[in-house]
């Protein structure tokens, strides 16, 4: 199931071209190590470990397909992740489900094949909550630095998925509370730094509009990438998350054929010493090594037992006389864990909007994709809960997931799938001799640089071929009338709709075209929002003085 969520987040690339977002991406990684550091005290500092993942992997190339691959990659990661911990919670066919859930997904198929951590993020929550789940099953030092390395990646991939991380106090209890507080406290430590970081680098995101609540009706549709597919599986996980709470570790496994074994906390023996495969093995008097499964008469031990009395180290799960070992954790952790996955869905758009609100504007969709696991884990585990026909009803939710979503699964891989068609503004610059070109946004010529296989108009305004160290714009020439002297036709182009740029003062080099003489004589958009306006601008033609009458004499 990981592959075909990875193929089929691969498939996510289809003609869509690359956006600003990733042609930032390949700026900053093809930056020597100091421009790098240099970029990050200035802007996307929180994205640091994700550039430095990306310096070494552009070395072999910057094409479309290649700078993609590492997030399809990323996503068969969370789907392997997603489909174990499905399995940990419920059974195997509500792993299995809700990862194929997860991979019919739009927004998937979107950051699975888009030049950003944002797949990477969504890989290290999950890979977090698998994490935890294995620590506070049999607690151990080794699961508990595991758990705390997961932490770490996620606030290392992206800054506000830590916002799903709260959600892991719903496992928190007496006996793992403080080993689990310091593996947050230490792996959190980059979400300190990075957060300090981004604080004094908000700027960046000052193009951010504030937000209301009413961004929470559109959750759905963020989440999933489609809103009728979206509005379906979240009341499926509801679903789900209601089947979690009436179930419990302690009730047992559910097999494929409806019967219940020991859960993963928990051990069962037999009055004969047998053992199934997940199974702890009591003696009469209680005593287990941490990982055995079978003990001789004589106390001897293969190669994952302990050798010896048949004492039991620090690991030990310790069996009553009968042969029945106590319970990992306590009663209720289905509960625990249905608290646990609604946390994971619904947290991080609210945490979201009250940092935009008590601290800067930062509430956008792709910042919540972290979001897309827990959907597709709880939608799982809803229909294998199913008592009668369970399977079949995962296939149809899939079927009509998929189906409901078919026209945003087309819009993702269509050539303008990630909103800014660069090609299509180059399809539309006709270029004469002589002809200029105008940036709205100086960063947009590294789009064109990338694309252009033929012959561009002059860049009059570039002043420089290599980015601003503090930034992914150009250095340019500040007088544009100047520029421009001599040049009949000039081609601007910038990011947004017509009326930005045309009306009102967002778009400044197009006001300064103008006051050089020129005006509008053919402007055209990409469609979509927010999309590229390419305007082709004339100089406006002199006017010759007005000749004055000349008065006649009368004849006389």
């Amino acid at each position: 199931m990981a592959l075909v969520a990875g193929a089929v987040a691969f498939s996510g690339t289809g003609a869509a071209t690359l956006n600003g977002d990733e042609l930032a991406t390949i700026s900053a990684a093809s930056r020597s190590l100091a421009g790098l550091w240099e970029l990050a005290r200035n802007i996307d500092g929180h994205f640091l470990p994700y550039y430095l993942f990306m310096h070494f992997w552009v070395k072999a190339g910057t094409a479309e397909l290649w700078l993609r691959l590492p997030s399809a990659v990323a996503i068969g990661v969370a789907a392997w992740f997603l489909a174990d911990l499905g399995r940990r919670l419920h059974s195997v066919r509500a792993g299995v489900i809700g990862a194929a859930v997860f991979a019919i997904l739009p927004s998937v198929s979107y950051y699975g094949a888009f030049a950003r951590s944002y797949a990477f993020a969504a890989a290290a929550v999950v890979f977090s909550f698998w994490a935890l789940h294995r620590a506070v099953e049999r607690p151990s030092g080794r699961r508990w630095v595991a758990y705390g390395v997961a932490v770490a990646l996620v606030c290392c991939t992206h800054l506000f998925a830590v916002l799903a991380l709260p959600a892991h106090l719903a496992l928190a209890r007496r006996g793992v509370l403080v080993r689990m507080a310091v593996a947050l406290g230490i792996g959190g430590l980059p979400a300190v730094v990075l957060g300090l970081v981004g604080f004094g680098e908000r700027h960046a995101i000052s193009w951010i509009p504030q937000r209301g609540p009413e961004v929470w009706l559109k959750f759905p549709k963020m989440a999933a990438g489609s809103t009728g597919a979206g509005v379906l599986l979240f009341a499926v996980a509801l679903a789900g998350a209601v089947v979690l709470w009436k179930s419990t570790v302690g009730h047992g496994r559910v097999h494929d054929d409806g019967s219940r074994s020991a859960g993963p906390d928990q051990a069962w023996g037999h009055g004969d010493g047998s053992a199934g495969p997940e199974q702890v093995w009591g003696r009469g008097d209680g005593s287990a090594g941490p990982e055995q499964v079978w003990g001789r008469g004589d106390g001897s031990a293969g190669p994952d037992r302990v050798q010896g009395d048949g004492s039991a180290g620090a690991e030990r799960v310790r069996g009553e006389g009968h042969g029945f070992a106590g319970l990992g954790p306590v009663a209720g952790e289905g509960g625990r864990w249905a608290v646990a996955g609604v946390g994971w869905l619904v947290l991080p758009p609210l945490l979201l909007l009250a940092v935009s609100q008590l601290v800067t504007p930062a509430y956008v969709d792709r910042y919540l994709f972290v979001t897309a696991p827990a959907l597709a884990l709880l939608a799982g585990v809803a229909v294998a809960g199913v008592p009668r026909f369970p399977m079949p009803a995962g296939v149809a939710l899939v079927l009509v997931g998929g189906l409901l979503a078919a026209s945003d699964h087309v819009a993702v891989r269509e050539e303008n799938g990630r909103f800014e068609n660069i090609p299509w503004a180059l399809r539309v610059v006709k270029a004469e001799p002589e002809d200029a070109i105008v940036y709205g946004q100086s960063q947009l010529r590294s789009g064109f640089d990338y694309y252009a296989d033929a012959a561009m108009p002059d860049d009059v305004l570039k002043a420089g071929d290599v980015p601003d160290a503090d930034g992914f714009g150009y250095p340019e020439r500040s007088e544009v009338a100047a520029a421009l002297k001599g040049r009949d036709r000039v081609w601007v182009v910038w990011r947004g709709t017509k009326q930005a740029g045309l009306q009102g003062d967002s778009v400044p080099r197009v006001a300064q075209v103008r006051q050089a003489g020129f005006e509008p004589v053919s402007v055209k958009h990409s469609a979509d929002l927010p999309g590229l306006t390419v305007a082709l601008f004339e100089r406006k033609p002199e006017r010759k003085p007005a000749r004055t009458p000349t008065r006649t004499s009368a004849r006389k």
